[in-house]
């Protein structure tokens, strides 16, 4: 998702401005519960894609010198 898409979606919702906003996630259990954490930082981070985990990791650029990265915004 980009920055543009993330402001349309939340003009979506415009005229509930003090409600809060949470991150939803799969807790990983049996029932696979949805579980929804406050969000308590927005910063730009590094990422690049892994294998491993299938899906885009965090990565310091100071230790990933060199290594093929992109910035996007992360909450957290």
């Amino acid at each position: 998702m980009k920055l543009r898409e993330l402001r349309e979606l939340l003009a979506e919702v415009a005229g509930h401005d003090d409600v809060e906003v949470k991150f939803a996630y799969n807790y990983g259990d049996y029932w696979r519960t949805q579980v929804a954490a406050d969000i308590k930082e927005v910063n730009l981070g590094s990422v690049e894609y892994s294998q491993y985990h299938s899906m885009d990791k965090l990565i310091d650029n100071d230790e990933e010198e060199g290594k093929k990265h992109r910035l996007v915004i992360v909450l957290s």
